[in-house]
Parts: structure tokens; C-alpha cells; sequence
């Protein structure tokens, strides 16, 4: 059975409802769907009888990231971007596509804005300005007719829940607010950050390396987050990278984090900084992240380069990077290896070297990392 979704326009959304209409009748059983569940159930599992808690439909497999041994290139990208492609694993496609609940607005009834685990979308049943359907499988944000009244709902509902302190995710608040578009383009509505999560919806980053060069060779700076982030503590960085709020653009972002993050003059970063592309792909959050596992979350990310003096140096100035290190190609090759990078941070990472003619197609997998680095979304974007 072939998926007839490449033939949509970029414009079009990914549906899940579409999706399941071409899923074969009897779906293939997964090691880890429980024994209990024969194939005939898993014809519409989508469905929760009456009797059945649409939770238990399927149990999807933990997240886990490789821990022993060095990690390959296809590993690294293979970490961050997890979520199943259903040409390389159907058997695993169809297990998550037709587990997740789809979140919506009545505006757009054909457009799935993010994909959400059961079980927070079991926490909305019986909410006011929301509605959970079982059959459909979709979460629907039923009041609002304007970003601002949708907004409101949305916080409303967001700080509710991280008053009751039911999804450990909401602990680490953060005050920001991200963007949620349209098939349009339209800003939908606006979340805290620490909620993105939940609705798996897609948020937008970006991430800067900075360089420099000495007697010709190449020297990354890179930084090492500190331990006590809530969010892969310890790890190591991109040498500035940040979340783009509503409102923000990608140009102001990294201008901002530059000076937040590595200590960089606004005005260097503005005539020197260099727009070099985006990398996307579609991730399932594991323990490393903080908060709950199996949150989905899709990115993208738009990249730059800034090319920096050697007598300019990046210092932390908050509490969120321990130092700097200026690395050279081949330190940033045994980090890689060794899997001292968030995951994010080494896409990026191989997308730089890749831009820069350091990893080329003599290497092992470059035209499936190459690919991998720009996955097309399954959601509206900007």
C-alpha cells in the first residue's frame, strides 16, 4: 500500500482523518501493543467503544537514545529526528499515526495544527471551549473567532492545568509565547512555551554557530549548557540558540540571544551575522528533555553563521551556559561521537558541516542526512 500524500501542495495540511481512510483494514500487530489486543481491534482502533478507555488503544515504545558505543552521523540525526517515516518503518507509522489525537479549531476542519498523546488529551474531556472526540480522534479548541480570543482560551486552559501541577512539562514556565499558524499563514493563536509540547504543535528556533579562522583552520565555539537546566543539562550547544516568540523574527531572535547567551555586541552580530537556511525535523521528546516522554515536537529551526575575530570571544552571561570552548573540527567530531550534544545542537551541527565542504559525499549516509536535515512538516508552518 502506497500513502497518496506526497501529491498535496505545500500549502495542504497533513490529516490525520485523510490518513486513516487509506490505512489498510487490518493493521499490522506491534510487539509492544498489548496481548489482549487481537487484530480485529485494531481495525479502527482510532474508535473507543463505550466500554474502552481511548487511552489504551496502542502503547507506543519509549523513547530511548543510544547510550553505549560511538554514534554514526545517521545516528545522531536518526535521535533528533524520531518520529517514523512510513517508508522506512510502516509497521511503527501506522502504530503512532493512528494513536494520536489531532488538534484543531473549527476555522480550519481539514487541518491538523499538532498531534497529542491520549493521555493529555484525556485531561481536556468535559473543559469548557474544548472538545475531545474518540471516533474522529481529535482535540478541538471550540471558542474563539480572533487570535487574541483563542489566545485566551488557550492560557486560560494552559495555567489551569499548571496550577493543578497534573503535567510535570508546565513546571518549568517559562513566560514566553510561541506561534501557532494556519494553513494560511494566519496566526491561530499564541501558547507558553512549556505547553508546546502537549499540543505538538510546531515551534520555531533559532541557532547560530560561530567560528573563526587561524592560520586556515576552522575553530568552532561552542558552549556547554549548564547542569542544573531543567533541559539536557550538561550538554553541549550551539553557540547561540533560542526560541522565536510570537511577534519575534528569526533576525531579532538571534540578534537577542546572541547578546543573551554569549555576551556578543548587538552591532557585531547585526553586519556580521549570516542567514544560512533551516534544518527541520519532527522529534519524540525522551527523558533527557524534562517532563513528560512521547511529547512530540516538530521544529524548525533557521540558521546562521557568524564569523567571528580572534580576539572575540563568547562569554556566558546568564546562568544557562557553564563556558565556552573553542573547538576544533575534529574535538567537534569526537563530541559528536561520543553523544555529548543535545540532539537538536548536532543537526545543526552536521548541517554547518555540510555547508562548510567538511562532511561531503564521501561520507557514509550524506544523502539521507542531507535529506533528513530539511524533513518536510506534517502541520501548517509560517
Amino acid at each position: 500500500m502506497r500513502l497518496s500524500i506526497a501529491r498535496h501542495s505545500a500549502m495542504d495540511s497533513f490529516n490525520l482523518t485523510r490518513v486513516r481512510e487509506l490505512l489498510p483494514k487490518q493493521l499490522p500487530r506491534m510487539p509492544s501493543w498489548p496481548a489482549s489486543q487481537d487484530q480485529s481491534a485494531t481495525t479502527d482502533s482510532s474508535v473507543a467503544g463505550d466500554d474502552e478507555d481511548p487511552n489504551d488503544s496502542m502503547v507506543l515504545p519509549e523513547p530511548n537514545p543510544r547510550t553505549t558505543g560511538p554514534k554514526s552521523n545517521l545516528d545522531l540525526i536518526g535521535e533528533c529526528d524520531n518520529f517514523p517515516y512510513y517508508h522506512t518503518n510502516p509497521k511503527l507509522f501506522l502504530a503512532h499515526i493512528n494513536t494520536y489525537y489531532a488538534l484543531k479549531v473549527p476555522q480550519y476542519p481539514d487541518a491538523d495544527l499538532g498531534y497529542i498523546l491520549p493521555s493529555v488529551a484525556e485531561a481536556f474531556r468535559g473543559l469548557p471551549d474544548w472538545l475531545v472526540d474518540d471516533g474522529d480522534r481529535t482535540l478541538t479548541l471550540t471558542t474563539g473567532s480572533t487570535e487574541e480570543e483563542r489566545s485566551r482560551v488557550v492560557a486560560a486552559t494552559t495555567e489551569a492545568m499548571r496550577a493543578t501541577d497534573h503535567f510535570k512539562i508546565l513546571r518549568g514556565w517559562r513566560n514566553e509565547l510561541y506561534p501557532v499558524y494556519g494553513p494560511k499563514r494566519d496566526l491561530l493563536f499564541s501558547i507558553e512555551r512549556a505547553a508546546s509540547a502537549l499540543f505538538g504543535i510546531v515551534t520555531y528556533g533559532c541557532h547560530m554557530m560561530a567560528y573563526t579562522k587561524k592560520d586556515g583552520e576552522l575553530k568552532l565555539w561552542v558552549p556547554r549548557r549548564a547542569t542544573t537546566k531543567q533541559t539536557y543539562g550538561g550538554m553541549l550547544d550551539n553557540t547561540v540558540a533560542g526560541g522565536i516568540a510570537s511577534g519575534e523574527s528569526s533576525f531579532e531572535c538571534i540578534v537577542r540571544e546572541a547578546g543573551e547567551e554569549a555576551s556578543l555586541p548587538e552591532d557585531l552580530v547585526r553586519k556580521d551575522v549570516k542567514a544560512v537556511g533551516t534544518v527541520t525535523y519532527f522529534h519524540i521528546r525522551d527523558r533527557r528533555a524534562g517532563g513528560e516522554t512521547k511529547l512530540l515536537q516538530p521544529e524548525i529551526q533557521y540558521i546562521y553563521d557568524l564569523e567571528l575575530a580572534e580576539d572575540v570571544e563568547p562569554r556566558p552571561s546568564d546562568d544557562e551556559v557553564e563556558a565556552f570552548e573553542l573547538m576544533t573540527v575534529d574535538e567537534a567530531k569526537v563530541a559528536l561521537r561520543d553523544g555529548s550534544f543535545k540532539p537538536n545542537c548536532a543537526v545543526v551541527l552536521l548541517d554547518f558541516f555540510v555547508r562548510h565542504g567538511i562532511l561531503t559525499s564521501e561520507d557514509e549516509g550524506y544523502l539521507e542526512i542531507v535529506a533528513r536535515l530539511h524533513r518536510r512538516l506534517e502541520f501548517p508552518t509560517l
